[in-house]
């Protein structure tokens, strides 16, 4: 038989990849601990007893994280943006409306899947790096009524916190909306109360604070955005990512599509992880790493992006040196030091990542020398033994202090 097109000529994995895993301290993915790494190399059948007592076991402890009661707590078989999509889709359609509270990439993304299923979509912009102004919020839902409300509670692409998310959401709550929350990168990261707060729907993906793999992520729906999904005529426009037929799988213990099993079985263990730590003291953890880091970056030189009453410490944004190209630097810090951060969404600014595994004192040595040094090659006068040596203080603090 004659084929036409030849086999081509491979390379083995191994010679693609760095013989030293790198460090990676961007904005996700984060480092996974042993247990996870293992989870993720085991196959199981997706349906039957252990699989149903697995999904047991991850709903049990998501509740947990997500601080919520409800039953309707699902995995979603992609990305954090396809929990995001899960949750946009399955509460809008044409007739419904939606406002969109912008405070960067990743909130506005929202609105342009709502967009994409027909609702009427109005935005509200606010400026980076800013906040949510909940007076603004206000005026804006006493002039029109929405079905839903969405937004984050840390906005991953430029380093922002909404520290009043939860006056945002009884706000929007008192109007009669719905309210979806992104809380990609600060579930496990810092407090989320969901039934406390009201919070409709909230998402976050595997990658990030919770440690585990990229792929699979969370959803957790409220009973009154539930009742919306099951009383829904319009046609879903999905069917991975439709909440009634997941929630066969979730819930009922039936077949909706082969599972990301070995996604799944990582998740368990991240959130075990969580679970065995508690999150009043992983909160801690997270914030006494992450304030020592930004301790450091400020005594060597640099200057934080955000301000600090609104400032994301899972993700820390740091100005730009002007004169400085971000690629050039980021690129020494890889092939000198084996340490990765990340770049922006056109924004002047590094982003390095405080989640999860990413808060151990030894990554934070090793990334905020890396990162100096590697500026110094650009020419930035810096002082990486001051910097050094202000991580060392902060990290020696006593972490009672930092219980939220």
């Amino acid at each position: 038989m004659h084929y036409t097109y030849p086999s081509p000529l491979t390379t083995p994995l191994d010679r693609i990849l760095p013989p030293e895993p790198l460090l990676l301290m961007g904005a996700g993915p984060v480092p996974i601990p042993h247990a996870v790494a293992k989870a993720n190399g085991v196959v199981i059948n997706h349906l039957g007893d252990t699989m149903n007592e697995v999904i047991a076991g991850v709903k049990n402890m998501a509740r947990y994280a997500f601080q919520t009661s409800c039953d309707k707590v699902m995995g979603v078989a992609g990305p954090a943006s396809a929990g995001m999509e899960m949750s946009v889709t399955n509460l809008l359609w044409p007739g419904r409306s939606a406002l969109i509270l912008v405070n960067g990439t990743f909130s506005e993304r929202m609105g342009a899947m709502a967009t994409a299923v027909g609702a009427d979509v109005d935005y509200m912009k606010f400026d980076e790096p800013s906040m949510v102004d909940l007076a603004q919020v206000q005026a804006q839902l006493a002039l029109k009524q929405y079905d839903v409300v969405t937004l984050v509670q840390g906005e991953t692409s430029c380093g922002i916190y909404n520290p009043n998310l939860p006056e945002v959401v009884k706000a929007c709550k008192d109007a009669g909306a719905l309210v979806i929350v992104d809380a990609v990168v600060t579930l496990s990261t810092m407090p989320l109360l969901m039934d406390e707060w009201g919070i409709d729907v909230c998402i976050t993906g595997g990658q990030k604070g919770i440690s585990s793999i990229p792929g699979v992520s969370l959803i957790a729906f409220s009973d009154a955005a539930w009742k919306v999904v099951e009383a829904r005529t319009a046609i879903m426009p999905h069917w991975c990512l439709d909440a009634r037929k997941a929630f066969n799988f979730w819930g009922l213990q039936q077949y909706h599509y082969t599972a990301p099993v070995p996604g799944i079985l990582a998740l368990y263990e991240a959130l075990r992880l969580i679970c065995e730590e508690t999150l009043q003291k992983r909160f801690s953890r997270h914030l006494h790493s992450s304030e020592a880091l930004q301790s450091g970056v400020e005594a060597m030189g640099l200057k934080l992006f955000v301000p600090k009453q609104y400032r994301l410490n899972s993700v820390v944004a740091i100005n730009i040196p002007d004169g400085i190209e971000s690629y050039q630097t980021r690129k020494f810090m890889t092939n000198k030091f084996n340490v990765e951060i990340s770049d922006a969404f056109g924004l002047p600014i590094f982003r390095i990542g405080q989640m999860g595994e990413q808060c151990r004192s030894a990554n934070l040595f090793k990334t905020l020398y890396a990162f100096g040094m590697s500026l110094r090659t650009q020419g930035v006068d810096l002082d990486v033994a001051s910097g050094m040596a202000a991580l060392e203080i902060g990290l020696a603090g006593d972490l009672t202090d930092y219980v939220p």
